[in-house]
């Protein structure tokens, strides 16, 4: 056969845990083996919040491996009246298989982290062996596991009054980086199950050291978060407090809610963590954004009807929330999250269950205790007036400019760089809906016409040649330089520069010509953190009323996510077929509360900020100069050749 033949054979068909061995990163962090260890963990925890766990014991062994074990029901080891293998089994061989996908009456967990059901799945797969030993109905059962394979079916080992499950496995050094599991990153972790699981106790063993840890914290968040802040005095009193929904209705379910506590400091460090069903959201979210959407709310209501508001002065989020630390624990039934790793929760109607959840009682508490609402205030009227005054000094700065600007471009009302986004927007249709959805206050849209100019080869001093080119210099208010130049950033005009193109081929296209722009001639701007992607979804999935639940619409970035949406509703049980999909054409497509909703509402939105990942900064230049350069058509076609089996043809 030909070197490069492309038959029928070429075809090669992925099963059981190969694409999670073929593609680690897609599913897990590969520096190391912490996520997929916590994948376990994640189990024991979820026994935990069900109310069957009271203890969870790690022992990070000599040999490399970690174990986890827990006293709760226990794995079943019957067999699947389905698939006809044991259930145990299953749990560690199948991607999208698990206990937590039933929500409704009778389902195994009402409330846990999971979602994807590629949990523990992905540990086995990454691991060289995994033990599992599981106590239930009287008896021990075991099961080994080696490449993902079974190594050793499941038996029964003996009898046993006690119930659990421990879990042993070996990551495997080919899939990360470093195979150790970072001890003190397993501590932080290990620390906060037991402080979001009042009253279990949480251990870890260290083999190697002979140390040991016990957490059991009955304070719960408020003790966590004494302890981060190392004594510094809140302005008020602490300001905690748990609530959940008691009966189902339409947009909400039963024991859906929140825990937290918040403390307002003067100065020093600030300590901010959330979680959402246990899982540690350190990229915070849509529960982050009801927060602070119902903080504001409820200071905002008591400084207006107390008139402390000085004249002039406009009250926004970040001012009642800049000097606020806070533990929140989230109770979502449903929760989407960004990507596998769950590092951010991207559920839409937790902005509005949190912020329901913590404005009432902050109102009721604050006008119940004027004498400490009004110390509240006066921080919060603070920091308004400091970040005015500082937004001032940028103006007069700006003002002796001689550029100017734009024709096309909708600039926003605020002039403070700390808050100001531009989106670079594909085409004058979608740059008018963008125009009509955004928030005119800190939002600027600059459309533009057809595809860039391929920068890559283009000198300094003929890029202003270019319109477009031009134009998006001027908005952006920084010159063009090379790296090693001394910038001054103090012109920026907007502290994010978010490339919003349609989500298909074309609008890819477009992207990596305005990234190949920036990183050619505006390279500062990428090294301080400014430049992003804005993520539009290519799907919508228009879901049916179905007993409680409204019609809903779901939102999906490509056809992988459009799959798991399709999974999970099935398995909450809508009707196959029942739901209609809808792709979006191009941004034009989309109306004005769509595209806010969807890709530019700060709380709701996904926005990739573009940083250079593994490689640097040299080895980032070699690949566009062989992606962009005119004379590499060679390197590119070899460069295709080699990796155009990891490309989805979008057809």
């Amino acid at each position: 056969m030909a070197r490069n033949s492309y038959t029928e054979s070429s075809i090669r068909v992925l099963k059981g845990l190969e694409p999670v061995r073929e593609r680690p990163g897609m599913y897990t962090r590969t520096d190391s083996p912490l996520h997929i260890i916590q994948e376990v963990l994640d189990n024991a925890s979820d026994e935990a919040l069900a109310g069957f766990a009271k203890r969870i014991d790690v022992v990070q062994h000599s040999d490399g491996s970690v174990s986890v074990s827990d006293d709760g029901r226990g794995i079943p080891v019957g067999m699947h009246p389905e698939e006809k293998v044991p259930v145990v089994e299953i749990v560690f061989t199948r991607l999208h298989a698990g206990g937590k996908f039933d929500k409704k009456g009778g389902g195994a967990y009402t409330f846990s982290g999971g979602l994807h059901g590629v949990g523990v799945s992905v540990t086995n797969a990454l691991s060289k062996r995994l033990e599992a030993t599981v106590w239930r109905d009287g008896a021990e059962h075991r099961i080994a596991f080696e490449g993902g394979e079974v190594a050793q079916a499941l038996k029964k080992s003996g009898r046993s009054d006690k119930n659990g499950t421990l879990v042993r496995a070996w990551p495997d050094p080919r899939y990360f980086d470093n195979v150790a599991v970072p001890t003190e990153d397993l501590k932080r972790l290990l620390r906060s199950k037991a402080v979001l699981l009042g009253g279990v106790t949480v251990t870890l063993t260290i083999e190697k050291s002979g140390e040991s840890h016990t957490w059991l914290y009955r304070d719960g968040l408020r003790g966590y978060l004494e302890e981060a802040l190392a004594g510094a005095a809140p302005v008020i009193p602490w300001f905690e407090g748990e609530r959940h929904i008691e009966e189902a209705d339409d947009t909400f379910a039963a024991g859906e809610g929140a825990q937290w506590v918040v403390a307002w400091t003067e100065e020093g460090a600030i300590a901010r963590e959330s979680y959402v069903n246990l899982i540690p959201t350190t990229a915070g979210g849509t529960h982050e954004s009801g927060l602070r959407e119902g903080l504001f709310g409820a200071v905002k209501s008591f400084i207006e009807l107390h008139s402390l508001l000085p004249k002039g002065v406009k009250l926004l989020p970040d001012d009642v929330f800049a000097r606020a630390s806070f533990v929140l624990s989230a109770k979502v039934l449903d929760p989407q999250f960004q990507g596998q790793i769950k590092e951010r929760l991207n559920s839409r109607d937790a902005v509005r269950l949190v912020s329901s959840m913590v404005r009432s009682p902050l109102e009721l508490w604050l006008n119940s205790h004027v004498e400490y609402g009004r110390k509240l205030a006066e921080l919060v009227v603070s920091q308004a007036q400091a970040r005015m005054k500082a937004g001032q000094k940028v103006e007069k700065k700006k003002s002796s400019g001689v550029a100017v600007l734009p024709g096309k471009l909708t600039d926003c009302e605020s002039t403070d760089a700390g808050r100001t986004e531009v989106f670079l927007v594909e085409g004058d249709s979608a740059g008018g809906s963008a125009k009509m959805g955004r928030d005119k206050e800190f939002q600027a849209v600059l459309p533009l016409r057809g595809k860039v100019l391929n920068t890559w080869e283009t000198e300094r001093d003929r890029l202003f040649a270019n319109n477009e080119v031009h134009d998006i210099a001027v908005a952006i208010g920084v010159d063009p330089h090379v790296r090693g130049d001394a910038v001054d950033l103090s012109g920026l005009r907007y502290g994010k520069v978010c490339i919003l193109s349609d989500a298909d081929v074309d609008g890819s296209h477009i992207q990596v010509l305005l990234l190949t722009l920036f990183f050619r001639h505006f390279p500062a701007l990428i090294d301080a953190g400014h430049v992003y992607v804005a993520r539009p979804p290519l799907f919508r999935v228009d879901v049916p009323a179905a007993g409680k639940r409204p019609m809903r619409k779901l939102y999906c970035l490509d056809e992988t996510e459009l799959e798991i949406t399709e999974d999970k509703l099935a398995k909450e049980g809508v009707r196959a077929g029942s739901w209609q999909i809808s792709r979006f054409k191009g941004l034009g497509e989309m109306s004005a509360e769509q595209l806010w909703d969807t890709t530019m509402n700060p709380d709701t939105r996904r926005l990739l900020q573009v940083r250079y990942g593994d490689l640097d900064f040299a080895s980032t230049g070699e690949k566009f100069n062989m992606l962009m350069g005119k004379g590499e058509a060679a390197a590119r076609r070899a460069w295709l050749e080699e990796h155009g089996n990891e490309a989805e043809a979008d057809i």
